[in-house]
C-alpha cells in the first residue's frame, strides 16, 4: 500500500527519480535522459506499471533495461507490484534520440576534432609480436577503473584481436555486434570501456580482411564517425605495427593525437619501434612515452631472466627525444608474465583479475600517470557561448 499522505500522483514522481538511476548498458545514459520511458502510472492499491521503449527490436540490452527499471520500481515506498510493459521507440522517437545524441554534430562528423577535450593516444610499434594489442586493452581497462570515461577503437584491422582480449565474443569466439539505431552505431563494452573493431562486422574470428589504402581510411573515419562514444575522457587506439596506411590515416584525421609507443627490450629492437614515432611525429603527433613490453622474467629467487636482452625502451625513448622539446620518457618495463598472456587469452585482463602482478602492477601505473596528464587547452577553442 502506498505511504500514508502519498497518493498515485507522488508516487509516480518518486518512481520518475528512481528510474533517473537507470543507465542504457550500451549508451551509458539514464533512460529517462534518453526519453526511453512512456510513463508512469499508478493504482490506487500501488500497482505501478512503467512503459519502457526500447530502441530497437531485439536490443541486446532489453532484458537488463527490464529488470533494472522494475528493480527501481520496485524500491520506491508505496509500490506494492510493479508491471513494465515493454515496446519500441518509432522511427520518428528513434530519430530524435539520434539527433540528442549527437548534441547538434552532424551525422557521420567527426567526434574527436582539434576542439574535443577528450585525449586521443595512438598506440603503435614498428613491428608485430611486441603485445601493443594487450598492453592496450589493458591500459584501457585501467583507465576506466580509475573512474575515466574510456573509448578504444582496433584500428588493427588485418590484425584485429581487441575483441577477444576484453572478452567481447560469443561461444563460437565471434566478436559481439555492435548495436545500431538507425545510422549510429552504439559500441559494446567491457570492463567499462566502449569497444570498436572491425572484428565486429566480420563473420569469425578467422575471417580475413583484405582491404588496400582507401577502404582502410574510410573504415577508420567510419568509427570516429558513425560510432556513439558519448562524451569521453579518453579515447585509445590500437594502430597496427609499422608505418603504413592506418596509420598514417590517424595522423591526418586525429592530428592531435599522443603517441605511445610500444618496443621489447632487445637493443635491435629499437631500431624499428624508432620509425614508427618519426611517421607519427611527421603527421604532427606528439610522442608522450614508451612501454617497454616483455622485460625481465622474475625467478623463484628473485633473480630476474632478461630472455630478450636490456635497453630497447630506454633507447627507443632517447632516440624519439631528439627534435622534441621534451624528453619522451620510458613510461614502464612491463615484466614477462603468464597471467598476462592468459589473460589475453580468456578475455580476462589481468589490471582486473591479477592486480597485483608485477605486470599488472607497470600498467596500472602508466595509467596513474596518463589519467592526470594536464590538457592541452591553451591552443585549443573551448566549446562555450555567452548566450
Amino acid at each position: 500500500m502506498p505511504e500514508a499522505g502519498a497518493g498515485p500522483d507522488a508516487t509516480a514522481e518518486l518512481i520518475q527519480r528512481a528510474l533517473s538511476g537507470v543507465l542504457d548498458p550500451e549508451i551509458r545514459k539514464p533512460v529517462t535522459e534518453l526519453d526511453m520511458i512512456g510513463g508512469v502510472e499508478v493504482s490506487p492499491e500501488g500497482h505501478a506499471t512503467v512503459k519502457v521503449k526500447l530502441t530497437i527490436v531485439g536490443c541486446p540490452a532489453a532484458d537488463r533495461i527490464e529488470r533494472d527499471v522494475h528493480a527501481a520500481a520496485a524500491s520506491v515506498p508505496g509500490v506494492s507490484a510493479v508491471t513494465v510493459d515493454v515496446s519500441v521507440m518509432t522511427p520518428a522517437e528513434r530519430a530524435a534520440l539520434t539527433e540528442k545524441l549527437r548534441g547538434g554534430r552532424a551525422a557521420r562528423a567527426q567526434q574527436f576534432g582539434p576542439d574535443s577535450l577528450t585525449r586521443v593516444y595512438a598506440v603503435t610499434s614498428g613491428k608485430g609480436g611486441v603485445g601493443k594489442s594487450t598492453l592496450t586493452a589493458n591500459l584501457a581497462v585501467a583507465l576506466a577503473e580509475r573512474g575515466l570515461r574510456v573509448g578504444l577503437v582496433d584500428a588493427d584491422v588485418h590484425g584485429f584481436s581487441i575483441p577477444g582480449l576484453l572478452g567481447l565474443t560469443d561461444a563460437d569466439g565471434a566478436a559481439v555486434r555492435p548495436t545500431r539505431v538507425d545510422d549510429m552505431i552504439l559500441p559494446p563494452v567491457a570492463y567499462g570501456v566502449k569497444v570498436i573493431s572491425i572484428g565486429m562486422f566480420v563473420d569469425s574470428s578467422s575471417a580475413a580482411v583484405a582491404w588496400r589504402g582507401p577502404m582502410l581510411h574510410r573504415t577508420i573515419q567510419q568509427f570516429l564517425g558513425d560510432v556513439f562514444f558519448g562524451d569521453l575522457d579518453v579515447l585509445l587506439l590500437d594502430l597496427p605495427p609499422g608505418t603504413g596506411d592506418v596509420a598514417i590515416s590517424v595522423g591526418q584525421l586525429l592530428p592531435q593525437a599522443e603517441v605511445l609507443v610500444i618496443t621489447t627490450p632487445q637493443p635491435a629492437a629499437a631500431d624499428v619501434a624508432e620509425r614508427s614515432g618519426v611517421v607519427a611525429r611527421q603527421t604532427g603527433q606528439r610522442i608522450v612515452g614508451v612501454i617497454e613490453n616483455m622485460a625481465g622474467l622474475v625467478q623463484p629467487d628473485g633473480s630476474v631472466l632478461e630472455l630478450f636482452g636490456s635497453g630497447g625502451g630506454a633507447e627507443v625513448a632517447r632516440r624519439l627525444s631528439a627534435g622534441q622539446e621534451a624528453p619522451v620518457p620510458l613510461l614502464a618495463s612491463v615484466p614477462l608474465s603468464v597471467p598476462l598472456r592468459t589473460g589475453g587469452d580468456t578475455g580476462a585482463p589481468i589490471v582486473v583479475t591479477d592486480p597485483q602482478d608485477p605486470a599488472a602492477a607497470a600498467i596500472r601505473a602508466v595509467a596513474a600517470g596518463l589519467a592526470v596528464r594536464p590538457r592541452d587547452l591553451p591552443r585549443r577553442k573551448l566549446p562555450l557561448s555567452t548566450r
